[in-house]
């Protein structure tokens, strides 16, 4: 399951994607619909996280950054465990 690594308490607004950027801060930008192009991105909150290897970083419900192990599966991995 998820841990929780920051507590911020983002509000969301409608039609913009939220999401952790490179420098570990949360960045908003507004989605693409139809024939709309989407906008540039946005720093929303500052968290300074440092990002491990194998792990998705992602904003939960509360507007908390959480984080949870990548799995990686498949047909071939499935057929060597055997």
């Amino acid at each position: 399951m998820a841990q929780k690594v920051a507590k911020l308490g983002v509000k969301r607004e409608k039609g913009y994607l939220y999401f952790i950027d490179k420098a570990g801060d949360v960045s908003c930008a507004l989605m693409a619909r139809g024939k709309k192009k989407g906008g540039k991105p946005k720093k929303v909150a500052k968290a300074g996280i440092e990002k491990k290897n194998g792990f998705l970083y992602f904003l939960d419900k509360q507007g908390d950054i959480a984080c949870a192990k990548l799995v990686r599966g498949g047909k071939k991995k499935k057929a060597k465990k055997k």
